[in-house]
């Protein structure tokens, strides 16, 4: 396996009207666990569903339901610890956070504050070639959602759906390792990319699938160094946490905002408060939401209706040996194995179907073509359709012919873009093509030389000044391939200019 080495980006720095601030960020990414069934009930979790259509007795607290614990979500918060190489906890348990609010019927929600199922691990955020951010995950713990208010279907009415309540949460919590906007939404992508690939949640943020609560402090610089000598947060400034953030560029928007709003504050004089913000993405602001709680105003305490749950260590040894390849390995793999660069290995293992394409076109051909092919012309073509590589109508097999018939000097690479548009809109066999069209480049050198000694005859001035200034034979190469309808082999036709011009 290839080795792969970066250094950490620098910070991102902010100029104050006196000083220059340094950015520090932390996340609490929520991720809805991919399970047909709720975390403590059996009621669907398909999403679009009539409102109150996917509610339980126990998801709705009727008097006397006993929440029964979803293994399989159990299993998929496990396999998400291992995918981040993070320790699995063989034994964890179940608290209540007390808090009242219309679409949280039991006025509690069940979660896992002091023995949370995954401990630390980690997540490379790639910011560009050669350049990662290591973020710290501090733990995920494992605790179902609440409902949802709506507020604008009547003008003196709120109205509650419960169809989301009980579903499983992964709540996934970093250190405050983040130091940038751009940071901050490359991990979100880095983070749902993962999760993709392990199949624990599919990351669909329109959804509120993934979201995350984004907490933002300001320090001066040298400050954040102190802290990560002594882990001391007193050498960070005081943080707020921006609440249920769903795309990645507000994310940017509401740090960059915030953090500039906090400077104000600091060099003004002032003190930043620790609250709870929301961002307002018609204004661009964060707006102040409530005082930031502790865990002690949540009154936690230990759930009476669950046992602590206890995992073996097979078990988990079983679903480690089922995980599939992850992000960074296949990209070192594909870098190691097909010769590409970090840039189109990384491109090209941002989706597991990319992925999977792309090992298709590739096996027993030139990767690098390949590779080439994929995300220049394919890729280029499906994003200005606005479609992705599932949507494709051109296969694996189709784009391995055209690279096929490029290799063997059939075509020219001219002629297969106009190849691949006839197979993209019409569809058919590339060779079929070819032989039906007429579309072989000319490899008859005699042919090629007819063509060249005629517009070298038509043309003494021309010849003159290219054996003057060689870089001017490029235009008889380009008259060869007009005068041949393209069709011309490139290689060839270029030797017989130098040959012909005695250069």
């Amino acid at each position: 396996m290839l080795d792969l080495t970066y250094e950490a980006p620098k910070p991102k720095v902010i100029a104050g009207a006196k000083h220059d601030w340094e950015l520090v960020i932390g996340m609490e990414v929520h991720a809805q666990v991919a399970s047909r069934a709720k975390l403590f009930s059996g009621a669907s979790t398909q999403f679009g569903a009539e409102p109150n259509s996917n509610v339980a007795f126990v998801d709705a607290a009727m008097p006397g339901m006993l929440p029964v614990i979803n293994e399989f979500c159990v299993e998929q918060a496990v396999r998400t610890g291992l995918g981040l190489k993070a320790k699995i906890n063989l034994k964890s348990a179940f608290d209540r956070k007390n808090y009242f609010y219309p679409d949280n019927p039991q006025g509690y929600q069940i979660s896992q504050l002091y023995e949370p199922i995954v401990g630390e691990g980690e997540v490379l955020v790639d910011m560009e070639p050669g350049v990662a951010r290591k973020v710290r995950i501090e733990r995920i713990h494992i605790e179902q959602d609440a409902g949802k208010s709506i507020h604008d279907m009547d003008p003196t009415m709120s109205f509650v759906d419960l169809n989301r309540t009980g579903v499983a949460l992964m709540e996934i919590v970093s250190r405050p390792d983040i130091r940038g906007p751009e940071e901050a939404a490359a991990y979100m992508l880095k983070l749902r990319q993962i999760l993709r690939y392990l199949g624990t949640c599919d990351g669909n943020m329109q959804n509120g699938n993934l979201r995350a609560d984004v907490n933002v402090s300001v320090c001066r610089p040298g400050q954040y160094e102190k802290y990560m000598e002594t882990q001391d947060f007193a050498h960070l400034g005081t943080r707020c946490e921006i609440k249920n953030m769903n795309s990645m560029r507000f994310i940017q928007q509401a740090i960059d905002y915030e953090a500039r709003r906090q400077i104000r504050i600091l060099e003004n004089g002032g003190t930043v408060d620790q609250e709870t913000r929301g961002f307002d993405p018609d204004t661009g602001e964060t707006r102040s939401q409530r005082s930031k709680e502790e865990a002690h105003d949540y009154r936690y305490f230990p759930c009476p209706d669950l046992l602590p749950l206890e995992i073996e260590q097979a078990w988990v040894d079983d679903i480690a040996a089922s995980l599939p390849e992850l992000p960074d390995e296949k990209k070192a793999r594909f870098m190691a194995d097909y010769g590409l660069t970090e840039y189109d290995a990384s491109v090209l293992t941002a989706e597991t179907d990319a992925a999977a394409f792309f090992e298709e076109v590739a096996k027993g051909r030139d990767g690098k073509l390949a590779a080439n092919w994929i995300i220049n012309e394919l890729f280029g073509r499906l994003k200005k359709e606005d479609h992705d590589i599932t949507e494709s109508p051109v296969s694996p097999a189709q784009l391995g012919g055209i690279i096929d018939l490029i290799a063997s000097d059939v075509i020219s690479g001219k002629i297969a873009k106009d190849l691949f548009e006839i197979v993209y809109t019409e569809g058919g066999d590339p060779a079929r093509i070819v032989d039906e069209r007429g579309m072989k480049q000319v490899t008859d050198t005699g042919a090629i030389e007819t063509a060249l000694d005629e517009i070298i005859a038509a043309n003494p001035a021309q010849v003159e000044k290219a054996k003057v200034n060689p870089k001017l034979a490029g235009w008889f190469v380009g008259q060869v391939m007009k005068a041949t309808g393209g069709k011309a082999n490139p290689k060839a036709v270029n030797e017989l200019v130098q040959a012909r011009l005695g250069l």
